[in-house]
């Protein structure tokens, strides 16, 4: 569902980004949607990735971002984690949706995926499916970066992963370390053009996800750093 939400306008620096994002922990997804003017869905079926949109309405995520990350000129990416109530991620995180020609011609280094895992502000969402929409609570937002050694482990997953769709054998959801290809589609039904060198064919969407474990490892990380 197309949603237009009050937008404030984009950070002009990284401060002032991470000062945005520390304002929202504690509040209320209704809170946050007072304060922007906007209104929370009453119905469950009306809310879908509507707490994502808010986030990025009150911290002036780029709406023309496209491939690349949601703050274009500061190089952030924006992901919203939805928790259980215990506060262990949910599931796993979408991060771009795959292409055939991206498998077949794209390099590690020159990635849209890189691009958009370089640098991540994360905005933990308390979310237990039984908690109303207006009831769900930000939690501390933390900014992060790839070391060296997650760096490693993301290109040899993308170059495993990206191999496989390549040669036409898409992997299984089980495949992979930090990351996964999982369909990024409603129901299996659903299908999309792509174009290969046989010409145009209807697919199943797929994307690129990282592991709930890792955004898990991730949290704890952050907040043992406090």
């Amino acid at each position: 569902m197309t949603r237009v939400l009050p937008r404030k306008p984009e950070p002009q620096s990284l401060a002032e980004l991470l000062v945005r994002a520390q304002a929202l922990a504690g509040h209320t997804v209704a809170e946050i949607a007072l304060a922007l003017g906007a209104s929370v869905p009453s119905e469950s079926c009306r809310a879908k990735g509507f707490v994502g949109e808010l986030i990025e309405a009150a911290l002036g995520a780029s709406p023309l971002a496209g491939d690349g990350p949601d703050f274009p000129h500061l190089g952030v990416e924006l992901k919203t984690l939805p928790l259980t109530a215990a506060q262990r991620p949910k599931e796993s995180t979408f991060c771009c949706s795959i292409h055939l020609t991206d498998a077949v011609q794209e390099q590690w280094l020159s990635s849209r995926l890189r691009r958009r895992l370089a640098q991540v502000l994360w905005v933990p969402v308390v979310a237990p499916r039984t908690l109303a929409i207006g009831a769900r609570r930000v939690m501390q937002p933390f900014l992060w970066r790839p070391n060296a050694a997650e760096e490693a482990q993301l290109a040899a997953d993308w170059e495993d992963l990206m191999g496989k769709i390549a040669t036409g054998a898409p992997p299984t959801a089980h495949e992979g370390v930090l990351l996964q290809v999982r369909p990024k589609a409603a129901d299996s039904r659903m299908r999309a053009w792509q174009v290969d060198d046989d010409g145009p064919a209807r697919v199943l969407p797929l994307g690129l996800y990282l592991r709930a474990r890792f955004t898990a490892t991730l949290l704890a990380d952050a907040a043992a750093r406090g």
